[in-house]
């Protein structure tokens, strides 16, 4: 499709007998964030590698930027950049010396490759620390030149791969940060993550991967709407007022409450937080019953990916066979 950047149709590899992809499919428009969120051995890494020609994939079709991935490798590596999940610079080098070495790999002629350099050092804030030896560098600051180095040639499409594994928070937005100036530059990015936060950060639309497939696809409001919306929630001071309260809350929102007794919690779905929680806060006042907390809450990007693959965002998945990297 020509307003896709990224497509791909039924992909499916197997290693032996790990069938990594199994029914793959994808659609990212040009210009955005596009998430792939899922458990350990789901077929992220998989997906990756096989959209940027790195591994074969056995049957389906894929193309990147209207290019054919299987048909036209070589076009599609030009159009591509890729950040995989640990950076790929030498620490022996200065920051300047690494992207005047990866401009020279381009086969930019070196006064090129220095201007280009230069360029992408102030681009990602790195200039004050281009003399030092990239092994000097924080987590944050490795991951920046990791992304300067995939943008020597500003790809049309970026592939970033768990590229904030094992960062700080204040290494994590720095690199949220140079990710945004990507794109508003007009690169299209693809994002796995294990991070929900990172994917609700950048992301426009997201995918959920489990066992090769994606299992579903939308924004990352509307994943958390598959396991329901807007809830109230109360709890009380003591276990005893748990069924006075569980009878007012279900009174008021109009649905089943759900009550846990070990909490000394009771909650409710319900179409109007505001309203809901004015009315239940009165309800209780007239009924004489204080409340240690009551509030509304909206289900959680993490609850989604539970709900949708049966595993929490970042888990060892000791049952699932780790990605298998060609």
């Amino acid at each position: 499709m020509a307003d896709h950047a990224i497509t791909a149709e039924a992909l499916r590899k197997r290693y032996g007998d790990k069938q990594a992809l199994d029914g793959f499919d994808l659609a990212v428009p040009a210009g955005t964030v596009h998430g792939l969120l899922g458990p350990n051995g789901a077929g992220k890494t998989t997906a990756v590698r096989a959209l940027t020609t790195l591994v074969r994939y056995d049957a389906g079709r894929a193309e990147i930027c209207g290019h054919d991935v299987a048909r036209q490798p070589a076009q599609v590596r030009s159009v591509i950049g890729l950040t995989g999940q640990y950076a790929a610079v030498d620490e022996q080098l200065s920051g300047r010396q690494n992207l005047v070495m990866f401009g020279r790999l381009y086969k930019l002629r070196p006064r090129a490759a220095r201007r280009r350099a230069d360029e992408l050092l102030e681009r990602f804030g790195l200039t004050e620390a281009a003399g030092r030896n990239a092994g000097q560098y924080s987590g944050g600051m490795r991951r920046r030149l990791d992304l300067a180095a995939s943008m020597i040639r500003v790809p049309r499409v970026l592939f970033l791969d768990e590229p904030t594994t094992g960062l700080d928070p204040r290494s994590r937005n720095q690199v949220w940060d140079a990710v945004r100036s990507l794109v508003a530059a007009g690169t299209t990015v693809l994002l796995t993550t294990q991070y929900l936060e990172e994917a609700d950060q950048l992301a426009g639309r997201i995918s959920v991967m489990d066992a090769g497939r994606v299992v579903a696809e939308g924004t990352a409001d509307e994943l958390k709407a598959l396991i329901g919306g807007d809830r109230v929630e109360v709890v009380v001071r003591h276990t005893a007022e748990l069924d006075a309260v569980a009878a007012i809350v279900g009174r008021v929102c109009g649905s089943a409450p759900e009550t846990d007794r070990d909490t000394r919690r009771v909650g409710a779905p319900v179409a109007d937080r505001v309203t809901a929680l004015t009315e239940v806060v009165r309800a209780l006042h007239d009924a004489g019953i204080g409340v240690e907390d009551i509030g509304t809450r909206r289900p959680t990007l993490d609850e989604a990916f539970l709900y949708l693959t049966g595993h929490r965002a970042g888990a060892d998945e000791r049952r699932a066979a780790p990605e298998v990297a060609a």
